[in-house]
C-alpha cells in the first residue's frame, strides 16, 4: 500500500500517532518528558490526583503522554502496525473510539489496583485495548485464515508483554491488562 492510500484508509491511526509526537514535543519543551513535575502538570495518572483532587481527566490525557523517547517509539511503532489492520477492518470512528476507550479502561484499571502513589503515562492501555479487539475479532471470525492469524499474532504479543512486565520495575501492568480487557 503506498502512502496516500495508507493516509486514505488510516487516517485515524496517522491523526493519534501526530498527538503523540506533538504531545511528547510539549512535554520537551516543558523541562522533558522524564520530569515528573512535568508530568503531573500535562496529566499523567495518579491515584491522589484522581480521586483525592477530582481530576478524573487524568484517566484520559494520560494515555497520549510519554516517558522517554524509547517509551514514544515502541507504542508509536505497534500503534502504527496494528492500526494499519484494525482500523480498515473497524472503520474510522469505531477504531479511534476503541482506542480511547481502551486508554480509559486500562487507567481505570490502574486506579483500582495500582499503587496510589505511582505515576503513570503512555498509549499502551490504548495498545493493548487494540490487541484485546484484535483478538475478539479473530475469535468471532475464526472461518477468516488472514484474521485468525492478526488475532493470534495480536494476543501473543499483548500475553509476552504482560509476561515482561512481571520483570520489569516500574512498568504498570494493571493498565495493560485493563486496556487489553475494555478492547475485548
Amino acid at each position: 500500500m503506498d502512502q496516500r492510500q495508507y493516509l486514505k484508509n488510516c487516517y485515524v491511526t496517522v491523526g493519534i500517532l501526530v498527538v503523540l509526537l506533538l504531545t511528547f514535543i510539549v512535554e520537551t519543551a516543558l523541562g522533558g518528558s522524564e520530569n515528573t513535575a512535568v508530568l503531573v502538570k500535562m496529566g499523567a495518572m495518579n491515584n491522589y490526583a484522581v480521586v483525592g483532587g477530582n481530576q478524573w481527566w487524568r484517566l484520559f490525557t494520560a494515555q497520549f503522554l510519554h516517558i522517554g523517547i524509547m517509551h514514544l517509539v515502541s507504542n508509536a511503532v505497534m500503534i502504527y502496525y496494528i492500526g494499519y489492520y484494525m482500523e480498515p477492518l473497524l472503520g474510522h470512528w469505531r477504531f479511534l473510539l476503541l482506542y480511547l476507550l481502551s486508554g480509559i479502561g486500562g487507567n481505570l484499571l490502574s486506579l483500582a489496583m495500582g499503587s496510589d502513589s505511582s505515576l503513570s503515562a503512555g498509549a499502551s492501555t490504548a495498545l493493548f485495548g487494540l490487541f484485546g479487539a484484535m483478538t475478539a475479532v479473530a475469535l468471532k471470525n475464526r472461518a477468516n485464515p488472514v484474521i485468525s492469524y492478526l488475532g493470534r499474532q495480536a494476543f501473543w504479543l499483548a500475553a509476552i508483554n504482560i509476561g515482561l512486565d512481571l520483570f520489569a520495575p516500574n512498568i504498570d501492568i494493571q493498565g495493560h491488562i485493563g486496556g487489553f480487557v475494555a478492547g475485548v
